[in-house]
């Protein structure tokens, strides 16, 4: 085992640093609801806590092979109780946020109780990992008819005190899930992962206190833990209100930045329809102008092939309209309760008329795929994640074809204030964290997909947007929103000979592996057919 005192590392790990953000913060003033630091889930009253007292660190292994940090719950409001401790890895500023709870009934069977005992489910006193001091990880022991939603780390064998840690009543918790692991040790047989509710979404009421699970070889079976569940009778009283939404839109809306050589640009949804798009119907040879409004649109339905939308048939016009409009250009807001209504998801969506060509990269090869990609209607998005406790920004989604990736606040560029950055990929429009080459596919064989990002036109989001559907606030919906068939045409191409036409031009030994890397992309690359609007995705109602 190596202590602190032979773990040698250059200079102090990033997460000795605790995350702030470039600007202020808002100031909420509220009594109660959005932004008051305090959540009642229907007598059980939660806080969000985000100091605390280091416990062990490990300074090696997970990302970066920096290893991963463990805290206590720190300067508790009073009469509120300890669920569970925090972990974080050591490879980014610390940014923990755990809730406690506080038992705001008087019920002769209390929604929290201490636990009965702790049981030990791993210690580091004999691990070889470079250490600060060892660690003991403790399960609590429930009574009859409560849970456990959170594990207990100390620094010495001895248990931890019954009177600071609290379970929860069984009708105040939910099912749980790992999320990925995010350290772990394959001597030690050990893997830690964040916990989030199994079921999440905008009616899911499971909420995440912000606990970790530990599974550990030769300790017991990984321990069953909980979440916790809203049960107010009202749980999206958290949520913002109108003027609350302008203001977090003013705080933290993103900056959109396009490639400089973007020859698909954004449009407003309302200029794609008055500029002669067309929505078609099955069996019937003439198409119908859209209303400008959109209408004339077919309400509701489902993803079927009896309508869809395509681009005028005037080829000067069709050109025009592909090339999109940055000057109309609108992003489309759809607020949403999310984790029990304790955050709020801002789901920006933009709106491109046309989507371009993939490209391929083949070693120090760049080559274009033809018509492999292009399909009419491209719907992109980035989420925020809010705090309903603080009104602060948590993390951002960037949605990138078909999937996309969470990036913690701590990790995301920041412009004029708390404004995070997204960077809009050449042609497919995928959005990024940061500018560069991203590569689907093979990148140690340099073997894959680009996606090209880079500082060029840039959306003032702030100044775009317009709230499209946030039902708790009863917000009206546009009628091309309820519009659930597809906004493009199924391709018009045939996908094999457009591949046999790249394979053509690459040396025999790379035709194998480039064409299994096309045939492993998701259908948003290949353009096999217009899309379903931002309504029909899963994210829709459902958590990214």
């Amino acid at each position: 085992m190596e202590n602190c005192l032979f773990a040698k590392k250059k200079g102090p790990l990033p997460i000795e640093t605790s995350f702030s953000f470039p600007s202020p913060l808002p100031s909420w003033n509220s009594d109660e609801g959005f932004g008051s630091g305090l959540i009642d889930i229907g007598g059980l009253e939660l806080c969000q806590v985000s100091t605390f007292t280091k416990v062990w660190t490990a300074l090696q292994g997970g990302p970066d092979d920096l290893g991963i940090s463990f805290f206590r719950p720190a300067q508790l409001p009073a009469g509120f109780f300890i669920l569970g401790h925090y972990a974080q890895t050591n490879n980014k500023p610390l940014l923990g946020r755990i809730l406690v709870a506080r038992d705001a009934t008087n019920a002769a069977v209390p929604i929290l109780k201490a636990p009965v005992d702790f049981a030990l489910i791993w210690s580091s006193q004999n691990s070889d990992v470079k250490q600060n001091g060892s660690a003991y990880i403790w399960l609590p022991s429930p009574p009859d008819g409560y849970r456990v939603v959170g594990l207990a780390v100390t620094d010495t064998p001895e248990k931890p005190s019954v009177d600071e840690f609290r379970c929860v009543r069984d009708d105040f918790t939910d099912e749980c899930e790992a999320d990925s692991s995010i350290w772990s040790s394959d001597r030690d047989g050990i893997s830690v992962s964040p916990l989030r509710p199994s079921i999440r979404g905008i009616q899911a009421l499971g909420i995440s206190v912000g606990a970790f699970l530990v599974e550990a070889r030769g300790y017991p079976t990984a321990p069953t833990l909980a979440c916790l569940k809203n049960k107010s009778s009202d749980f999206t009283r958290s949520m913002p209100t109108l003027g609350h939404i302008e203001t977090l839109m003013k705080n933290f809306s993103p900056w959109i930045y396009l490639h400089p050589d973007e020859p698909y640009l954004p449009s407003s949804v309302n200029w794609f329809f008055k500029n002669g798009a067309l929505l078609y119907q099955k069996d019937n040879q003439t198409p119908t102008q859209i209303e400008t409004d959109g209408s004339n649109l077919p309400q509701g339905g489902s993803s079927d092939d009896l309508y869809w939308i395509d681009l005028p048939t005037n080829d000067s016009q069709k050109d025009m309209v592909k090339k999109g409009d940055i000057t109309s250009t609108e992003v489309y807001l759809h607020v949403k309760p999310m984790l029990g209504a304790t955050c709020t998801d801002i789901a920006i969506w933009v709106f491109y008329p046309f989507n371009g060509h993939a490209r391929a990269k083949v070693k120090f090869l760049t080559i274009s795929l033809g018509k492999i990609g292009e399909h009419v209607g491209d719907w992109e998005h980035v989420t925020l994640r809010i705090s309903n406790f603080t009104g602060e920004l948590i993390n951002m989604y960037f949605s990138e074809h078909g999937g996309g990736t969470w990036v913690d606040a701590s990790q995301l560029q920041f412009e004029g204030g708390n404004r995070p950055v997204a960077y809009s990929s050449l042609n497919g429009h995928a959005f990024y964290s940061k500018p560069g080459l991203v590569l689907q596919g093979d990148s140690k064989l340099g073997i894959g997909i680009r996606n090209d990002t880079a500082k060029g036109t840039r959306i003032d989001v702030g100044e775009r947007f317009k709230l499209v559907s946030a039902d708790f606030l009863g917000v009206p919906q546009t009628a091309w929103l309820n519009y659930e068939r597809r906004w493009g045409p199924k391709k018009s191409y045939d996908t094999t000979k457009e591949i046999e036409k790249v394979l053509k031009v690459l040396p025999k030994q790379l035709r194998d592996r480039v064409e299994k890397t096309i045939e492993r992309l998701p259908d948003e690359v290949l353009g096999e057919e217009g899309p379903t609007g931002p309504k029909l995705k899963s994210s829709w109602l459902n958590d990214e």
